[in-house]
């Protein structure tokens, strides 16, 4: 739940980069209807599967009676991959503050190649 707080703390500032943030977890509707009750604003999907896991090249644990890695995406403009992360442990997750300074750069190199060709 901490990850998801943070990136909610910083919904309005993705938002005026024209960002959205989307949440998928192979939790039940039950359980995510309760995470999203302590104050999350944007969609949170549930009930991903192993298959849902394999599409998207996520690690799948088998300990625990299996259970998928975190796995993130920084989409760009048309569904365009800018960047992703795939954890195979508690380690390796995508900060918020880094996926703005990805966001901003990316769209000031944007800017920039819009004036050079203007």
């Amino acid at each position: 739940m901490r990850q998801l707080a943070a990136w909610e703390e910083k919904k309005t500032e993705l938002e005026g980069l024209e960002a959205t943030i989307y949440a998928i977890s192979t939790d039940t509707l039950e359980q995510s209807t309760e995470v999203v009750g302590k104050g999350l604003t944007f969609p949170v999907g549930y009930g991903a599967t192993r298959e849902d896991g394999d599409k998207i090249g996520a690690w799948w644990s088998d300990d625990h009676d299996g259970y998928i890695q975190p796995s993130e995406f920084l989409l760009g403009r048309g569904g365009v991959v800018l960047g992703a992360m795939y954890a195979s442990g508690p380690v390796g997750r995508m900060g918020i503050d880094e996926a703005i300074r990805a966001i901003t750069t990316r769209e000031r190199r944007r800017l920039e190649q819009e004036q050079q060709r203007t």
